[in-house]
Order: structure tokens, then C-alpha cells, then sequence
């Protein structure tokens, strides 16, 4: 995978259910089907929407251009609405003054066909088929949960990571699960001087760093934490891979096995990535958390 190019844009393709809160025209979507929800949307289109999990995220990724005093990143809307219904969308979007200015409304097509039209380096979406395809295509994607928004609204941008099947491919946590944790630590000793190979959000990562190197070390409005059951001695391999690739995490928290909610919170993460349904279980009662569901915890994809 090719290092982000540092002149390039961080570009993340949200959908309209991550940015707001949308459950009410949803449940009418489900209880009365297409024609009863787009005539509650055009009813409701000047009603702005309340915001969603992912709302302070964005809100706190725009304001790294005003902070750069030029465009880092941008925000795509991927939106399964039509334009019409989805008209709504774009109007809670100037209430609230967000800098969003291109979207895909596919009246009801999957949307994930545009991620790489758009060049997004990441995809949000409570739709999880669109979260796999966006997977098997090669883009770092994540299911929303409904969770706790956490996180610390006047600081710096927070992003936590797990490491294996997210950072990191999952064969290391194929032996933990096949062969059990004795296994898994023989064979990471074994292999310490053997870069882990890159998982879905390698890519991400990196892009994340080239956009950090953009401002002052000692004012970094972005911080970044790798957030792990590994414990000692699997957790050199880790930091010697993130070494090779040149990449750097802020902070490392090796917990053991330890449930990682409480951490998070500690942290301030204004959103954590994991595949382990039962760490995001953990994970969104205390900040917004994405699901990401490859690899070895997730035989469905």
C-alpha cells in the first residue's frame, strides 16, 4: 500500500444516519415503506435534524481546515435518500454550518460504489451490507453503532484504533482464536522481527499521519492511540511494524485482555475502530464506536 501523498486531501464518506439522527424517519421507512418516508421528509424538510454519532466527529474534522487556514479534508455525504428526501439532509447541513459540498443521493442503491470515485480514504455508515462491500473494495470502512459520543468537544481530534483485523491483517489473531493464547505468543516471539502485515485501516492511518505532519509538534490538534488486548511480549511486534511503516501512534495502551470502554473514555476518543463485536459492546457505552467487520471475528463478511 502506497504512502498517503502529503498534499492530498484526508477525504471521509459519511452517511446521512452516521451525521444525524435519523430514527424517526427511519422507523416510517420500515413501518410504511418508501412512498410514507419520502412524504415525512418533504413534510419535515425544514426542520433541521438532530445531530448523529458521528456529528462531533465531523464537526471536529472540518475545523482542522479553519485551524490549517487551507483544506485538509473533506466530507462527503454517500446518502441512500434521493435528492428529494434527501433535500432535508442538506438543509440540516447549512443550519448547522457544516463545509459539506458533495454528496451521492442513490435513492436507495448501495452507495458504496462512489467511495472510490470520491478518493475516500474512509467510509461511516450504519448499513452494514455497505460496510462490507466498502471492505471487500479495499477502503477503510466501519459500521456506527448507536453509542455514547464521549470525546472532548473543545479538544483535539481523538482517534483510537485495535490492532489486529483493524491496523494490522489478522493472522495473529487467527492463532489466538485456533490454537489459543499460548500459541499466539510463541508465534509472535517467533516472528518479532517480522513486520505484521497491513489490515483495512492501514491506509487510514497513514493518511491520518501525513495529515498531522501538516501542523506544529508542539500544537497537534489531532491524537491518535493504538488501543489493544495484546500485553507484553506480543506487544513489540506491534510497535517495531508501526516502526518499518513510519508511522506513529500517540499514544499505545496494551490492556491484557482488560475491557476497553473505560480507556477509551480515559483517552477522550471522539471514535474507536474494532472488529470484536464484544469490545464495541464495551467500547460504545462510554464513546462513538465503528464496528469493522473483517477478518477472523467476523466469518459472515
Amino acid at each position: 500500500m502506497s504512502p498517503h501523498a502529503v498534499d492530498r486531501r484526508l477525504v471521509v464518506a459519511i452517511s446521512s444516519r452516521t451525521l444525524f439522527d435519523l430514527d424517526d424517519s427511519h422507523t416510517v421507512f420500515e413501518r410504511a415503506g418508501v412512498a410514507a418516508y419520502a412524504d415525512y421528509q418533504v413534510a419535515h424538510e425544514n426542520e433541521p435534524l438532530a445531530p448523529g454519532v458521528a456529528f462531533p466527529l465531523v464537526r471536529k474534522l472540518l475545523g482542522l481546515n479553519q485551524r490549517a487556514g487551507k483544506p485538509l479534508v473533506e466530507v462527503i455525504l454517500l446518502s441512500r435518500n434521493s435528492s428529494d428526501t434527501g433535500l432535508r439532509v442538506f438543509n440540516s447541513i447549512q443550519h448547522y454550518g457544516l463545509d459539506i459540498v458533495r454528496a451521492a443521493f442513490t435513492g436507495g442503491a448501495p452507495p458504496y460504489t462512489y467511495i472510490a470515485p470520491f478518493e475516500a480514504d474512509l467510509f461511516l455508515s450504519a448499513n452494514g451490507d455497505d460496510v462490507r462491500r466498502a471492505l471487500a473494495a479495499g477502503v477503510a470502512a466501519a459500521a456506527i453503532l448507536p453509542s455514547a459520543t464521549g470525546g472532548d468537544p473543545d479538544g483535539p481530534l481523538r482517534i483510537a484504533f485495535d490492532g489486529d483485523a483493524v491496523l494490522f491483517g489478522d493472522e495473529s489473531e487467527r492463532i489466538s482464536q485456533e490454537q489459543g493464547i499460548e500459541a499466539f505468543h510463541r508465534h509472535e516471539s517467533e516472528h518479532v522481527d517480522q513486520p505484521l502485515s497491513g489490515g483495512p485501516f492501514r491506509g487510514f492511518l497513514a493518511a491520518l499521519h501525513a495529515l498531522q505532519s501538516q501542523f506544529p509538534d508542539d500544537q497537534p490538534p489531532i491524537r491518535t492511540a493504538l488501543v489493544t488486548a495484546r500485553s507484553a511480549p506480543a506487544h513489540k511486534r506491534v510497535i517495531l511494524t508501526l516502526r518499518e511503516w513510519g508511522v506513529r501512534l500517540d499514544e499505545a495502551i496494551f490492556l491484557g485482555g482488560r475491557p476497553k470502554g473505560p480507556f477509551l473514555e480515559a483517552f477522550a476518543a471522539d471514535i474507536f475502530f474494532d472488529d470484536s463485536g464484544a469490545n464495541i459492546e464495551s467500547a460504545r457505552q462510554f464513546v462513538a464506536s465503528g464496528h469493522v467487520p473483517h477478518g477472523v471475528s467476523n466469518p459472515e463478511q
